[in-house]
């Protein structure tokens, strides 16, 4: 299995960006995919999941209303729209899957299997 994340950057307060993460190897369409991110010294961090099938969709209270998670199973991808971006939005971000994952474990980052090598995103003020 391979998760490939990209589409970080260095953008300014109130900048958008979007990332997208690129799935191998698992059966895409019956997966849940998260986002995380981790800033400098801190602990990693739920940031947004979809779940498969779409049906269910969890925001940290942080970015909800500005980020905005999808997925396109025709190609394997998943997307993450950041808006409004903020300077403590500043970290790195990881995409991360699973197939076995239960609905009230969404947030939990180990419950997923599988992780990508994470992309940088800074927000200069």
């Amino acid at each position: 299995v391979q998760l490939q994340a990209s589409g970080g950057g260095l953008v300014q307060a109130g900048d958008s960006l979007r990332l997208s993460c690129a799935a191998s190897g698992l059966t895409f369409r019956s997966s849940t995919v998260a986002w995380f991110r981790q800033a400098p010294g801190k602990d990693r961090e739920f940031v947004a999941a979809i779940f498969r099938g779409g049906s269910s969709i969890a925001y940290a209270d942080s970015v909800k209303g500005r980020f905005a998670i999808s997925r396109d199973n025709a190609k394997n991808t998943a997307n993450l729209q950041m808006n409004g971006l903020k300077p403590e939005d500043t970290a790195v971000y990881f995409c991360a899957a699973s197939q076995t994952i239960i609905l009230s474990s969404l947030r939990t980052d180990r419950s997923y299997g599988y992780w990508g090598q994470g992309t940088q995103v800074t927000v200069s003020s």
